[in-house]
């Protein structure tokens, strides 16, 4: 008998995704991925001055600001050609992995930890029999008897008195959780000590980009100045919190967020084969080491895999009209092209039309518009971009670091290559890749202070800052690798204003709807054959929606009158 269900919203992410599965027995047959806010940015950025787009995108997020505030200056420098200093591209660079170390942690323990770890299970853990397995993992120096028996007792105040608080809503006893306690306390612990360690770590972004959310950005470079004896610039005291922010960001990832990594990921081996996706994945390169425009010089390589094929990258044109499309076939727009119509960003549309059900409505009618997001494709094809794409170009490009990591990691946990392409490889490429661009951040740091001993101080170009030196018309691509994948601005120039704008996120690419041809997306196709034990407490879904780390950007969070979150599931 087929029934559908419905999750909307889905928790612990960014704004608000509903999905909905049609189900066969307890199995999901075909799921459904709805977006059900509209963003709206590129209508607001029309008309206005090229220079100023970066303040205007970085709204598209309340999570993911310094991303698109870095895709939108590229977007302008690209269509001007206009170069950056060297002092600027480094300082951009620490900006952007700083975020990956602050976004992967955050992400991993308060959003996607809940989905394997039973909080209230900890509640009935030994806290020496803690201490020990804390202890035969990593170093992590707070993992006494006595500190686990402190947050047992915290964890039980918060039962008692029937106020779970950051761990309300959640499914504890569902037979899908096999933590033994003491990891369940362990975890629990960890996710109190990200809390504040996360604190202390958005200090790099306040100290180069003056606040954080929101920093400061500036085409043609940076918006801070370096001058060792200034107090109005970055001095030395200011790169010596630096380098301190680094080297806690260092203490927490290598003794805490990758041992408890593989340590929860041996108990769900069998998340190596579930939740693959599409099967291609896409990447457009970050972390510059030379000119910003070229590719070659990318810690993170450019290009995209097909089919699962390691062998073989495919080169990627950002400018090609017939590579990178957006349909909207299944999403509440109009295009004049009419259906079947793919666009190029440059020639992107923005044209709102919804056509679905009045609110409240039981379920969407997924053979018209079913979403507020677009379709992206590439030559056609459905594309995954984030941790794992990038993790896997790496590997197929033979980066020495990467291969090194996911080698020992399929080791570890003793699971096929194959277990890559997964929920559990999703999760796990996340954790792996945080290490490696941490690994990167000191040595980005360490040029940056020796350009500054050398004399070297200069952050801005001002060559080309004048509209007067731009040409007529020109239009560019801002592109870059967010924590969550391929983000990409599109940017077009005529007159010194801004004529069009567009903005493909990496949520776009993997939680977008069917295009025309009725090609899912990469959520509906990682969650199709999922086997759901509690139908009412869809934890798999949780799951593996939670390893692609949802952002649907600029929603609202909806609550009721007591003030929780609603979660609301329909079986028809």
């Amino acid at each position: 008998m087929s029934k559908r269900l419905v999750v909307d919203p889905i928790t612990r992410i960014e704004g608000h995704l509903r999905i909905e599965a049609q189900m066969k027995d307890d199995q999901i047959a075909e799921a459904f991925s709805s977006g059900t806010m509209v963003r709206g940015i590129e209508i607001i950025l029309r008309g206005r001055d090229p220079r100023d787009a970066w303040a205007f995108a970085q709204r598209i997020c309340g999570v993911c600001t310094l991303v698109h505030g870095i895709a939108s200056v590229r977007a302008v420098e690209n269509a001007l050609d206009y170069k950056i200093p060297a002092n600027a591209q480094l300082i951009r660079n620490l900006m952007i992995a700083a975020q990956y170390v602050h976004d992967h942690v955050m992400h991993f323990y308060h959003l996607h930890a809940l989905d394997w770890v039973d909080v209230v299970s900890a509640l009935s853990a030994d806290p020496k029999a803690t201490s020990d397995l804390a202890s035969s993992i990593s170093n992590y120096p707070k993992s006494s008897p006595g500190y686990f028996s402190d947050v047992k007792k915290k964890l039980k105040t918060f039962v008692d008195q029937g106020q779970l608080g950051i761990f309300a809503n959640g499914y504890w006893g569902h037979p899908g959780y096999k933590l033994p306690p003491e990891a369940n306390l362990m975890a629990v612990a960890h996710y109190l000590d990200a809390l504040e360690w996360q604190r202390d770590v958005v200090q790099l972004h306040t100290i180069f980009g003056g606040k954080n959310p929101h920093p400061n950005f500036l085409v043609g470079g940076v918006a801070c100045s370096l001058d060792p004896n200034s107090d109005s610039a970055i001095n030395m005291e200011q790169l010596s919190k630096i380098s301190d922010v680094i080297t806690r960001m260092e203490d927490f990832v290598n003794l805490a967020y990758v041992p408890d990594t593989l340590a929860i990921a041996g108990f769900y081996k069998d998340w190596g084969a579930i939740g693959e996706g599409v099967g291609n994945f896409l990447t457009y390169g970050d972390y510059p080491t030379g000119d910003t425009d070229d590719p070659s010089t990318f810690l993170i390589p450019r290009g995209v895999i097909l089919d699962r094929d390691l062998s073989t990258i495919h080169d990627v044109d950002l400018d090609a009209e017939n590579e990178i499309q957006e349909f909207v076939d299944h999403s509440w727009y109009d295009y004049q092209g009419g259906a079947g119509t793919g666009l190029h960003p440059y020639k992107g549309e923005t044209e709102l039309n919804y056509t679905g059900p009045k609110p409240p409505y039981d379920q969407l009618d997924v053979n018209k518009g079913y979403s507020w997001l677009k379709s992206p494709r590439w030559k056609g094809k459905a594309m995954e971009v984030g941790p794992l794409s990038r993790m896997l170009m790496l590997y197929a490009s033979g980066n020495n670091h990467a291969q090194e990591l996911v080698n020992m990691t399929l080791k570890t946990l003793d699971v096929p290559v194959g277990a890559l392409f997964s929920t559990l490889g999703r999760t796990a490429a996340r954790t792996l890749e945080t290490k490696i661009y941490l690994d990167f951040m000191r040595g980005w740091y360490n040029q940056l202070v020796a350009n500054i001993k050398a004399g070297d101080l200069d952050t801005h170009n001002d060559q080309l800052w004048d509209p007067k030196t731009w040409p007529k018309k020109a239009q560019g691509a801002g592109y870059m690798e967010a924590p969550r994948g391929a983000l990409g601005h599109w940017i077009v120039i005529e007159d010194q204003k801004i004529a069009n704008y567009q903005a493909v996120v990496p949520t776009t690419w993997n939680a977008g709807p069917r295009d025309a041809t009725g090609q899912a997306g990469p959520y509906e196709a990682a969650l199709k054959g999922h086997t759901l034990a509690i139908p009412d407490q869809p934890l798999e879904i949780l799951r593996t929606i939670h390893s692609f780390d949802p952002c649907i950007a600029c929603a609202v969070h909806l609550t009721g009158e007591d003030g929780e979150e609603m979660l609301q599931i329909n079986v028809e």
